[in-house]
């Protein structure tokens, strides 16, 4: 990797980390900027290589736009790329024809007010505040004449203001004549009208105001012209003029009329002029940081402050020359996502041991974007499906749903993963077929192999070759198990050297789901029968077996066991002698563990497995050890005919990434194990080394299709122990009581509707009530509202296994540091 030492993990040992057969070279720069596709538009890649996109210049690359772009922290699992926090209060749905009738009765009683004013049947008191508050010298002459238009204009503003709040006139507007979809601007191009003024830089703002202005004036000036045919604009003010011989005065067309087309000309333009961005940027109440957002008034929503690729901190630990490269490759197109991720997190090193930055500057004026590259020598994944935003290193899934039962603030926002709630671990329960190996799997595992190139992040995912995630190419190393043309192979003892943690870990995989069986209640006889055969096994050679071998021992071949008794005493290792000897002994007692270890190994020494787990040095094998790094690894379990086989491998996997990930010496890389299909892999110990990764910056994502593929008494223990929890459209009713049972109640607001049929004594009623039953076929009833404060489940098991439309989720998320989010309802095809 040529990072001159700048991005390279401690302990690094070739043996252990996939790396190319020979050193990547330094990819020359391109020639021409590569494209990125538009941010703005819904669901398209972001700042990826290989798309067609939108162009212009180097200011207004895709890139740019992409970093420029706020981003609001709104929460665990809230999108953050552009997110706009809702009101506090959720706004009272009116019905269009309450709004109608509120309308037409406010516009009436406006113009009979208006009509009493101007007819004088309200008496002089109306314009007596103009009578006081202007001069004398004011009341004579074309003053007299401006000064009445104006203090009309005002009084008619204000009764226009006041009916048209009680009228709900902009509502209405808004609900009936200009409809989101269909508003002008948003159908002009996005350089004259933005959907988002707040992205644009200052000199173009100042740009777009400073001609809107000059367009504005040009027509004021047409306005007042009177050679110019414009009554259409001007609405025949001339003849409300009560004074006939001041018709044709000049200063009389200049000051009134003038004064209402500058007024109307100003409202209608100051959207194109970004008016209100430019007072919140600029001014001193609301002035912008660097970032390109704004600071929300939200209390639990903050903006992340980004440096919009000037790299200030390089220019101010005396890196000026390495800043100015970047920022230059940056604004020409020749930097992605993922370069200025990972160049990022490189400084972040160099921050922490200053003695780099030598070799990090270096290296920055060597490759610029391309430097501290990723060991496999790649800059970006070849295809992206979904849609991700590696600075807050999250990854959209979805879009929550317009739902009642979605928390207000919720609604209609992005939901996404991160590495934040992700080290708490996730289940996601679904039938087969309900989408949570394309529509959650595969983004997840995408966005963690960005983020490996990124450095931030190792992944190891597990799976099927009928369920790949990702292509080979997204991955440093394929381990294909029963696959005889593998280039890769799997470390059984998960690269440790301590006889007795590799046999915690493989009886774990060997016995784990049936420990609860075996005398004592757990997996300690186990784990004691493999460690009197592990240790003196390498005492004697050096290794631990093979998977022959190891069956073999097992087994109690006098062969085998005789021939490492013999080694063991040519070498004088007497303590383990004793290991073997107590081997022997307890070999002979009824009810034997190890003849169930023996089985169960025997399901790996099978033909098709042939050549792996091979402990000898000659194959390439993959260790777990090497967390640290930013790896990436994908690991096919056989399919068909070894179904047991590949339940005891990905127990296995999960027991060594577990105890790895909480070993490691460095642990500022993410670790994340994606299992999808965890049948009959979730056990008592996997639990607790579950709970142990949330501080290790360590999760797991694990896919069932149902909870009935986990022991019954570890149910419970499994959705308390993850943080993050996922119900698929389909689960039946008694996964959907577990979920609505750890997911709790909330307190809700019940409308209880009574009707009491009416009964009258007088002659009268009794009449119009006979009437009316006769015509309506029901009896006179009076209805009764109880409105309650209740506590109830926020989902209930009815609701999760009914009311889930397809290709959608119930998603709740707790990220690392405690802050959680209620269960969402959750559109994955959005």
């Amino acid at each position: 990797m040529d990072t001159e030492g700048t991005h390279d993990a401690h302990d690094t040992r070739s043996d252990q980390v996939p790396r190319p057969a020979a050193p990547p070279d330094v990819p020359p720069r391109p020639s021409t900027p590569p494209r990125f596709p538009d941010p703005s538009v819904a669901g398209g890649r972001v700042a990826g290589a290989g798309s067609s996109a939108r162009t212009g210049d180097a200011s207004q690359s895709p890139f740019m736009a992409w970093l420029s772009t706020p981003r609001v922290l709104a929460g665990p699992g809230v999108w953050a790329f552009g997110h706009k926090p809702k009101p506090k209060d959720e706004p009272h749905k009116i019905a269009v024809p309450q709004l109608i009738a509120g309308a037409v009765i406010s516009f009436l009683c406006a113009w009979l007010i208006w009509s009493l004013l101007m007819n004088d049947y309200l008496g002089p008191y109306w314009k007596w505040p103009r009578e006081v508050m202007l001069p004398d010298a004011w009341k004579t002459g074309n003053a007299n004449i401006v000064s009445s238009y104006v203090y009309m204009t005002i009084v008619l503003g204000a009764i226009v203001i006041v009916f048209g709040r009680v009228g709900r006139w902009p509502t209405l507007f808004r609900r009936l004549l200009v409809p989101p979809a269909n508003r002008v601007w948003d159908r002009l191009p996005s350089w004259l009208a933005p959907k988002d003024p707040g992205s644009l830089p200052g000199g173009q703002l100042v740009a777009r105001a400073v001609l809107t202005l000059v367009l504005v004036w040009f027509l004021w000036q047409w306005c007042i012209d009177k050679t110019t045919d414009s009554s259409i604009l001007m609405l025949q003010l001339e003849n409300l003029t009560p004074v006939s011989g001041q018709r044709e005065s000049y200063f009389y067309y200049a000051t009134s009329y003038s004064l209402f087309d500058l007024g109307v000309l100003l409202v209608v333009f100051s959207r194109f002029a970004c008016l209100s961005e430019l007072r919140r940027r600029y001014g001193a109440s609301g002035r912008r940081g660097t970032s390109g957002g704004t600071k929300t008034t939200e209390a639990t929503a903050r903006v992340l402050e980004v440096d919009q690729a000037e790299w200030a901190a390089l220019r101010t630990a005396g890196a000026p020359a390495a800043a100015d490269r970047l920022a230059h490759e940056a604004r020409s197109g020749l930097m992605n996502d993922v370069d200025h991720v990972r160049i990022s997190r490189a400084w972040q090193s160099v921050r922490v041991q200053p003695s780099r930055l030598q070799a990090f500057v270096d290296s920055v004026q060597k490759s610029g974007a391309a430097a501290c590259l990723h060991p496999s020598g790649a800059r970006d994944l070849v295809t992206r499906t979904a849609q991700h935003d590696l600075l807050t290193s999250q990854v959209r899934i979805g879009t929550a749903s317009e739902d009642v039962r979605n928390p207000y603030d919720r609604r209609g926002t992005g939901c996404a993963l991160e590495p934040d709630v992700l080290g708490t671990s996730l289940l996601a329960v679904g039938p087969p077929g309900s989408g949570k190996t394309t529509r959650l799997v595969r983004p997840l595992v995408e966005a963690l192999c960005l983020q490996a190139l990124a450095g931030r992040a190792a992944i190891v995912s597990v799976g099927t070759a009928a369920t790949v995630p990702a292509p080979d190419d997204a991955f440093d190393a394929v381990i294909r198990v029963g696959h005889r043309d593998a280039d890769c192979d799997l470390d059984l003892y998960g690269g440790t050297t301590d006889p007795d943690e590799a046999a915690g870990i493989l009886a774990e995989a060997l016995v784990g789901d049936v420990a609860a069986t075996l005398p004592g209640g757990n997996g300690r006889r186990a784990t004691t029968v493999l460690g009197q055969l592990l240790g003196p096994f390498r005492v004697a050679h050096g290794r631990f077996p093979g998977v022959a071998e190891l069956r073999e021992l097992l087994d109690g071949s006098q062969g085998a066991l005789a021939g490492l008794r013999t080694v063991l005493e040519a070498a004088g290792e007497h303590s383990a002698l004793r290991e073997l000897d107590a081997r022997d002994r307890q070999a002979e007692r009824s009810g034997d563990v190890g003849v169930l270890l023996a089985d169960r190994i025997a399901l790996l020494d099978r033909p098709a497995f042939a050549g792996f787990f091979d402990p000898t040095g000659r194959s390439r094998q993959v260790s777990l050890r090497s967390l640290d790094h930013p790896l990436r690894v994908r690991i096919d379990l056989p399919e068909r005919g070894h179904a047991e086989a590949s339940r005891i491998l990905a127990r296995l996997v999960l027991a060594q990434f577990t105890e790895c990930a909480v070993a490691r010496s460095d642990r500022s890389v993410f670790a994340c194990l994606v299992l999808d299909d965890a049948s009959h892999v979730i056990t008592q110990e996997a639990l607790r080394g579950l709970q142990r990764l949330r501080s290790a910056n360590a999760g797991v994502v694990l896919t069932l299709r149902a909870l009935d593929d986990v022991p019954e008494s570890l149910r419970g223990a499994l959705l308390g122990a993850v943080g993050c929890r996922m119900a698929f459209a389909g689960v039946t009713t008694w996964d959907g009581a577990r979920f609505a049972e750890v997911w709790g109640k909330a307190w809700v607001e019940t409308r209880d509707v009574t009707d009491r049929q009416i009964v009258s004594d007088e002659p009268f009623t009794k009449v119009m009530h006979s009437i009316r039953r006769l015509v309506t076929g029901k009896n006179v009833t009076a209805k009764a509202v109880t409105v309650r404060t209740v506590e109830r489940e926020r989902w209930s098991a009815s609701d999760l296994a009914n009311s889930v439309p397809p290709g959608h989720a119930v998603l709740s998320v707790t990220s690392v540091g405690g802050e959680h989010a209620p269960p969402v309802l959750v559109d994955l095809r959005a």
